[in-house]
């Protein structure tokens, strides 16, 4: 009908594909829920009966998983809460620079720049040894909900 056509330019993301619904009383201890905004492993769930208003509770405890501080949240069983498409994938460890970031090699070959050295002390210390001896090193970043950090790491034996 109309000769002009209309451009639409989308900078705006609606996060649906970062999270999915599930029904509170469904989510068990060792799945994974969304408190705060923040994607969490559940550690503990206990119940509560109907009460005078007519629903049960679910009281998650959880712990982030990426900066492990423990969160709470208390949600009627029959309602939807939000969970975490949460990934795990291994990179080959190719580099560490100065700046605190590490250079990963990916499935298909290509490389991935854009992550820091892991927060956690341990890991940290494992990961800068094992490169400094020269260990052929595997590492696992867990991503979830737009945020990416290393959270194990292999050795697949000297280079």
């Amino acid at each position: 009908m109309s000769d002009e056509e209309h451009h639409f330019e989308s900078k705006a993301d609606a996060g649906a594909s970062k999270t999915y619904p599930q029904q509170a009383g469904t989510i068990r201890k060792g799945g994974h829920i969304v408190i705060k905004n923040r994607a969490c492993k559940v550690v503990e769930v206990s119940t509560s009966k109907t009460g005078k208003h007519g629903h049960a509770k679910c009281h998650f405890v959880a712990i982030d998983i990426f900066n492990g501080k423990k969160l709470e949240d208390i949600v009627p069983s029959s309602h939807n809460c939000d969970v975490p498409h949460v990934n795990r994938t291994d990179y080959q460890l190719i580099d560490i620079s100065e700046d605190g970031f590490v250079s990963l090699l990916t499935e298909n070959g290509n490389t991935k720049d854009d992550l820091k050295l892991p927060t956690d002390d341990a890991l940290l210390t494992q990961v800068k040894d094992g490169f400094a001896e020269g260990k052929d090193l595997v590492v696992s970043v867990m991503s979830a909900m737009g945020e990416e950090q290393i959270c194990a790491l292999k050795d697949i034996g000297p280079k």
